[in-house]
């Protein structure tokens, strides 16, 4: 039981990327936002290298807010996946971390097959919890933000990767390895132009995310979003065919479970959802009424601090 006279413990919240990781602190069930660090994930090293790398980031977050490190009494951390299980802990398998999935054609700087991820952090914290981002990012929004009250919902990121996190009749689903959602590994056209990190030619990752973009078309999203909202004729041509596949997969979402309300983030779609929505939601419209009439796609109601929030949420 909570001691009621001794203060509130300080957390640790992770947010951990395929592209970037975050540490935030927190005390009391509220986020300092002040105290948020973050840096590029570590690529390159041992297994542990971005279990290290968390490990850093706290203590120095704890630092520069005036915290002692070993008054930090748990971690959540909200991370990309998927995840392995090694004795029991998990263990990152992730596409855009783990060069050895797909090997030296993805262009990743190690050949790791999965990282060491909780292990490393139980040898310091007590309390740990890791969880899939999307997952994590469904329950925050469940709580705080855009999903609220929704009992059959999903939360969509459109980022370095593509991530979702599925609720159905009230209930987060999470699978035998915390896995469920990866979406974004399901095959929704016949191209096959492109190598996802997982090893996979051809599925929506390889085709839409923020990674993928410029292996195919030359262009970062941001370059190739900005020139198609400009009139260039084949930048819309290519955002329109992006939209097609991510849409089709939101369809098979909604008509799989049967769901009232999905919400997206993630870098790709937040800074450009006034013209990416309408595009998305095209793909529901007309298709199957009994199932899609009155869903509603939003972007997230937590915007860009969605990833705190996430791993405030596993605490």
């Amino acid at each position: 039981m909570t001691n009621p006279n001794l203060p509130p413990a300080w957390q640790a919240c992770v947010d951990l990327g395929g592209t970037k990781v975050a540490v935030t602190l927190a005390r009391a069930g509220k986020l300092l936002l002040e105290t948020r660090l973050s840096d590029s994930t570590a690529k390159e090293g041992e297994r542990d290298a971005v279990a290290r790398q968390i490990l850093r980031l706290i203590d120095a977050a704890a630092v520069q807010s005036g915290v002692a490190p070993a008054d930090i009494a748990g971690v959540g951390v909200s991370s990309c996946s998927p995840f392995v299980r090694e004795d029991g802990l998990a263990a990152l398998a992730t596409p855009n971390i783990c060069g050895g999935l797909a090997g030296p054609a993805r262009g990743l700087p190690n050949s790791w097959m999965s990282a060491a991820l909780e292990a490393p952090l139980r040898q310091r914290f007590a309390q740990v919890r890791v969880e899939n981002d999307a997952v994590a990012a469904l329950v925050a929004e469940r709580r705080w933000g855009a999903l609220q009250g929704a009992q059959s919902c999903a939360y969509v990121t459109w980022s370095t990767g593509i991530g979702v996190g599925l609720c159905v009749d009230g209930h987060v689903l999470r699978g035998k390895n915390g896995n469920t959602g990866h979406a974004g590994h399901m095959f929704v056209t016949d191209n096959n132009d492109a190598l996802c990190g997982c090893g996979n030619v051809g599925d929506l990752e390889a085709i839409v995310a923020g990674n993928a973009l410029p292996r195919r078309f030359g262009s970062d999203a941001a370059t190739l979003l900005i020139a198609a909202q400009a009139g260039n004729t084949q930048a819309l041509a290519q955002i329109d065919d992006v939209c097609r596949a991510m849409g089709r997969m939101l369809y098979n979402l909604v008509v799989t479970l049967d769901l009232e309300r999905i919400s997206l983030c993630g870098s790709v779609f937040w800074h450009h959802r006034g013209f990416l929505l309408p595009r998305l939601a095209q793909q529901l419209h007309g298709k199957m009424p009994a199932l899609t009439e009155g869903v509603e796609i939003v972007p997230a109601g937590l915007g860009l601090e969605l990833g705190d929030y996430a791993a405030l949420a596993l605490l």
